[in-house]
């Protein structure tokens, strides 16, 4: 048979293109956030599981914290009750940022946070209006002692006559036309003005932060010392932030300022308040009653200490600011300022961060080449170990216990990643 021509075309190799250079530095880990003192994080995780690894400590100091988590945690969340002092920061070799669960945070040292190159954010928009409803409810309850009436009710005690109502509920008084004096005009001031003024009050409030004219627009009065709100008022509120200026802002000398007879009411920070001196004032009856949510060593404990066999005195255990709806809002919020910080960019990527002033080009942890490095440019995470026999508690989530680990050798069959950003960040 003869040979006839092909029709297939002649085969025509591909070129060869060379592969990109398998790069040898060790797999981007997963970087590491701890709540400092809590143990559910069972509204953080679906919020931080997908990028980071998210752990507990369950701590009330930084000595009960893990060496992992002092070495490795990039980001941190905290509740009010635990301080991080300078010492105690020092401490973390790795962290970037701490997050506030709440508003006030005074129990972080900003500044020196700021130096160490570590961000510090708050929540402030959230329980807003659980406080000042809160607030109010004390308030109310000096008023109409309805607190004292309701105990001696559970106690057994029987009022058979005007005179027994008389001679329980003395003290009571008419809100309408008494002054509410607020220390403080920030959101939760300004929630319990409007809600005070529907109850008849004359509101008057200090605070010399705020511009001219937002007086005018809130229809109350402003008055431009403390010594002037305390003597006019019938009640007084504290709702300011607690700092080195503030600190016991009601003491001895400015209780004497105060009306005879007027109410407190403190669901601000415990520190504003001299308890020794307000102790001596409901003693002495020239204070009539007093509201407090907040102490100066919490939790409180009312078999101990000045405030011990106080008269006239309503303690609740620094809860003014929780409802079922606002505990998962401020969480929610401060795992996403958290998220913000470690995708994005901090301080520029952050939403509420209190100590901009203070953190330094070049001083923040991070890559040189940008003020925080690229977001995943975390050193890899090390075995944990302790030098105590007795190792601090900690449970981490979608974590194995460091003992099951085995290092992996450094390899990689990608090229490195391109840095990625995405969008950054409770009372």
């Amino acid at each position: 048979m003869a040979n006839l021509p092909s029709s297939k075309r002649p085969r025509v190799d591909a070129p060869v293109i060379p592969r990109a250079a398998i790069g040898n530095g060790p797999l981007q880990p997963r970087p590491l956030v701890a709540l400092l003192d809590g143990r559910d994080c069972s509204v953080e995780m679906p919020i931080l599981k997908d990028f980071a690894t998210v752990a507990f400590c369950d701590a009330q100091s930084t000595t009960e914290i893990h060496e992992k988590v002092l070495n490795e945690a990039v980001g941190a969340l905290l509740w009010h009750t635990i301080t991080l002092s300078k010492e105690d920061l020092e401490k973390f070799k790795s962290l970037r940022i701490i997050v506030r669960i709440g508003t006030g945070y005074d129990n972080v040292d900003t500044k020196a946070a700021g130096n160490l190159g570590i961000a510090v954010c708050n929540i402030p928009g959230v329980a807003v209006e659980e406080v000042a409803d809160s607030t109010m409810c004390l308030i109310l309850n000096l008023y109409r002692r309805t607190y004292w009436l309701a105990n001696m009710v559970k106690e057994g005690k029987k009022f058979h006559n005007p005179e027994n109502v008389r001679d329980a509920a003395q003290g009571s008084a008419r809100i309408r036309g008494d002054t509410l004096g607020i220390v403080g005009l920030g959101r939760i001031g300004t929630a319990v003005a409007m809600r005070a003024k529907v109850f008849g009050f004359s509101i008057i409030f200090f605070d010399p932060y705020l511009p001219d004219g937002i007086e005018k627009s809130l229809g109350l009065t402003r008055v431009y010392t403390l010594q002037d709100l305390l003597f006019q008022s019938d009640c007084v509120s504290l709702h300011c932030s607690l700092n080195e200026h503030n600190h016991h802002l009601i003491n001895e000398y400015t209780i004497k300022q105060m009306r005879p007879g007027a109410f407190l009411v403190n669901t601000a920070r415990g520190g504003l308040v001299d308890e020794v001196a307000l102790a001596a004032a409901l003693k002495d009856g020239r204070i009539r009653a007093v509201a407090l949510d907040v102490h100066e060593n919490e939790p409180f404990n009312a078999s101990s200490g000045p405030l011990k066999d106080c008269p006239n005195l309503i303690c609740t255990p620094h809860a003014s600011w929780y409802s079922d709806a606002s505990i998962t809002e401020v969480r929610e919020m401060a795992a996403g300022e958290v998220r913000r910080g470690l995708m994005g960019r901090i301080p520029e990527g952050l939403r509420n961060c209190v100590n901009k002033e203070y953190l330094r080009m070049g001083q923040f942890r991070g890559d040189a080449a940008g003020l925080n490095g690229p977001p995943f440019g975390f050193a890899p995470l090390a075995l944990a170990h302790s030098t105590t026999a007795l190792e601090p508690h900690i449970a981490v989530a979608s974590l194995p216990h460091p003992s099951a680990v085995t290092p992996q050798p450094p390899h990689s069959t990608l090229p490195d990643p391109p840095v990625s950003k995405t969008e950054s960040d409770v009372h």
